[in-house]
């Protein structure tokens, strides 16, 4: 699922090309992709983008007289600039959003339609939809520190909640608590001032080097390349592969159609997290720590 930094250059992208444009019609190729009736995607026609912004993980976009268009791209949702008029691929495409300059194709790969679209009036239907996490760029040490240790879950599970914080997800989770040296499974409410000060000093420094990296990547172009698996990550996507810090081999714990990677050097004192499956079929022989392993 593309997370802050991702979300963040694909609003780059768009500010440059339709910002100032108006939007001369809205194709759906997907019945399913919208997820309101009303207003209709004809009311939009003609109705100028004048800004473009981020709600959590979703992308705004704000046109004339009070219109909203939200886009959740969701795991396998992401967008192409085509020419003018552009026919939507028959397989991935979902919807196009055409511009007298060009036009945005929205596609999701795989057969699981997730991906949506909400077109909306007036501002209060907007922040309806925003589950309400804090900018985390945005937060000072205590303010973090407030929201971090509100309600007692693991660091994994609380930075990827959207309702405490904005925009982080299972793979910008992973760096961070990688780059602070804290396990995925350390309680919120156990961590001392030191750890918190060095999970936030990592959060903010992890999300801003990516954002800077993608930018640097992208230049002018389009955003053509949104994974969540990049090579020159740290842990995440890179089970078994060698820590760049320690050179141990990465570890993960798999749930439901998400994994946790971590280092077991570097995070967890050596101690291998227990994957549900595995060490359940394992039992007594799932080993206890890296060495072991």
């Amino acid at each position: 699922m593309p997370e802050l930094p991702d979300v963040t250059v694909y609003i780059d992208a768009l500010e440059k090309r339709i910002v100032g444009q108006p939007l001369l019609k809205l194709r759906l190729a997907s019945p399913f992709v919208l997820r309101t009736f009303d207003p209709q995607p004809s009311a939009l026609a003609g109705k100028q983008a004048n800004a473009i912004r981020r709600v959590g993980k979703r992308i705004v976009l704000v046109l004339d007289d009070d219109y909203f268009i939200v886009i959740h791209l969701m795991i396998a949702g992401r967008f192409r600039w085509l020419a003018a008029g552009a026919k939507v691929p028959g397989k991935l495409g979902l919807a196009a959003f055409d511009f007298p300059n060009g036009t945005l194709i929205l596609t999701e790969a795989g057969s699981k339609r997730r991906a949506s679209i909400h077109i909306i009036k007036g501002e209060d239907g907007v922040k309806a939809l925003d589950p309400g996490g804090a900018e985390v760029l945005e937060l000072s040490l205590d303010d973090f520190r407030a929201a971090l240790t509100r309600e007692r879950h693991t660091l994994k599970r609380t930075l990827t909640d959207p309702h405490v914080f904005s925009g982080i997800g299972n793979a910008y989770s992973d760096e961070i608590l990688h780059r602070a040296r804290l396990s995925p499974v350390q309680m919120t409410t156990n961590l001392s001032d030191d750890e918190i000060a060095r999970l936030y000093d990592a959060m903010r420094v992890t999300l801003i080097d990516w954002i800077e990296r993608l930018r640097r990547e992208t230049g002018d172009k389009f955003p053509e390349k949104v994974t969540a698996f990049r090579p020159d990550m740290a842990v995440h996507g890179r089970f078994g592969k060698p820590c760049p810090d320690c050179g141990s081999p990465v570890q993960h714990i798999v749930y439901a159609e998400n994994e946790t990677n971590y280092c077991a050097r570097c995070q967890t004192g050596g101690r291998l997290l227990a994957d549900r499956a595995l060490s359940r079929l394992l039992n007594v022989d799932w080993p206890k720590s890296i060495d072991d392993l």
